[in-house]
């Protein structure tokens, strides 16, 4: 059978005639948005998995497994860049030429080539995360917990990047299931490795934060491995044959995914360094402020997976759209994908300003004095997210949106304006200057992705207007 006819998740027609083009979009969106939804949420499980375990253990060991996924992810960043343009190139590749199996085993190709060439430095540097924190003006003892964390977790780098490959290759291709299972099975044997590795059950050494950081380092390698099996047996995501002639090059390709991944990466390094910042921020106020920053940007962080898994569903659209030189298609992939958004974030802001002290003593062993002060930050930490949440939702579906349109560079600078002069800026100014300290940065914090939000939407707007053209 043809490769287009066997990718159902193409529509070119509502399914009834009465159906409007909104509703069947919204539809469409939703069967490709709902795997992605739960398989972010699922990632986040298991990060959140850690967290409680390790808040189990001590404060000082959640703190300098805090500062250490701060150093960790902003490598694992610098990588994800050019695996987070698959999804796009594949995507415009089906939507012009539904029949080029070769043009999509080579992005996948590439994308495997940039991450063993970019993550394999990177996890040799993060063996010296103890001295970049000591650089960085942490105190000895959490850049020493961070080290011994971290150390064990880099080897798992090159594996974690490569499941990033795998999946979006997949979802590209509307099969999005498949790294949702995988997602299922790793929650349940990273729980397993954390629990036997950090507390010495299953007859396993105690091993502490070395244990968390080689659980973690196990889970990827086994997403990795699982991954590959079911993309060499499902009967589509085989007949690419994405590992045939693997040493062969294609430059075109391989400077394709640099063009528009790197651009991608500086996006989100931008982000994520302005939060990785506060985490260090956090790390000059005390131990207990970089604790209860670990558990309040957990918790917005698990609620942003939603809107997550709808942009990440909406690259795919838009994408679509685009390659077939479909604008109002554009347009409705982009608009019906900020609007689910936030419809969600709506909810989540509502109960975290309801309920922020119920859900951070989730993160604590109850009824210990000795989490009392690290509760109440975490908490007030959380009404602050509370208030972003709409804005955070709309800034990730705008950019990712804008990401389905191959536009990557303008996004780029958008987020070094809202992070950079306009968010930190407001976070040093208001925590360190005005000393509220955590309360300040979080300020901070939710300014930035009100001004990014601003800022991207207006740009999906602009290249999606009729004006435009088309």
């Amino acid at each position: 059978m043809a490769d287009f006819v066997e990718m159902d998740f193409i529509p070119t027609e509502p399914r009834t005639a009465a159906a409007s083009p909104w509703i069947a979009e919204a539809r469409e969106l939703w069967k490709l948005a709902l795997p992605l939804v739960v398989t972010q949420v699922a990632q986040m499980a298991i990060l959140t998995t850690d967290v409680v375990m390790l808040g189990r253990l001590s404060e000082t060991a959640l703190a300098g497994a805090a500062l250490g996924n701060t150093i960790f992810y902003f490598a694992w960043l610098l990588a994800l860049g050019p695996t987070a343009a698959i999804s796009p190139m594949i995507a415009h590749i089906l939507g012009g030429r539904p029949r080029d199996r070769a043009g999509v085993r080579a992005v996948t190709r590439m994308g495997f080539w940039i991450v063993v060439m970019i993550s394999v430095p990177m996890a040799a540097l993060l063996m010296f995360t103890k001295d970049i924190l000591t650089v960085l003006g942490q105190s000895p003892e959490l850049a020493e917990a961070a080290g011994r964390f971290v150390r064990p977790l880099s080897l798992g780098l090159p594996f974690s990047l490569g499941y990033q490959v795998l999946r979006n290759y997949a979802t590209a291709l509307g099969r999005p299931n498949a790294p949702l299972w995988v997602m299922a099975v790793t929650i349940l044997f990273n729980a397993a490795a954390d629990y036997g590795l950090i507390f010495g059950h299953f007859g396993l050494p105690r091993l502490e934060l070395v244990g968390s950081g080689t659980a973690s380092a196990c889970s990827y390698t086994f997403s990795f491995l699982t991954m590959a099996t079911i993309t060499l047996v499902h009967p589509v995501l085989r007949k690419y044959r994405i590992f045939r002639r693997f040493f062969r090059p294609d430059w075109t390709r391989f400077t394709d995914l640099f063009r528009l991944g790197m651009p991608i990466g500086l996006t989100m390094i931008f982000e994520a360094a302005l939060f990785n910042a506060s985490t260090l921020l956090m790390g000059t106020f005390g131990t207990a402020y970089v604790a209860a920053h670990q558990v309040a940007i957990n918790v917005p962080s698990i609620t942003f997976m939603v809107p997550l898994g709808i942009a990440m569903a909406a690259t795919v659209r838009v994408g679509l759209a685009a390659g077939a030189g479909d604008r109002p298609g554009v347009r409705r992939a982009g608009y019906t994908a900020l609007a689910m958004s936030t419809a969600f974030m709506s909810v989540a802001a509502v109960t975290l300003s309801l309920f922020p002290h119920a859900i951070a003593s989730l993160y604590f062993a109850s009824g210990d004095p000795a989490n009392a002060d690290v509760l109440a930050l975490a908490a007030t930490f959380l009404k602050v997210a509370a208030a972003f949440q709409i804005m955070d939702g709309l800034q990730v579906t705008a950019s990712l949106s804008l990401r389905g349109l191959k536009d990557a560079r303008m996004p780029m600078w958008i987020a070094a304006a809202s992070y950079w002069v306009a968010g930190f800026p407001v976070c040093f100014g208001l925590g360190v200057v005005m000393g509220l300290k955590g309360l300040g940065v979080w300020i901070g914090l939710a300014f930035a992705l009100m001004v990014a939000a601003i800022l991207l939407c207006w740009r999906f707007y602009f290249l999606s207007s009729d004006r435009r053209g088309g």
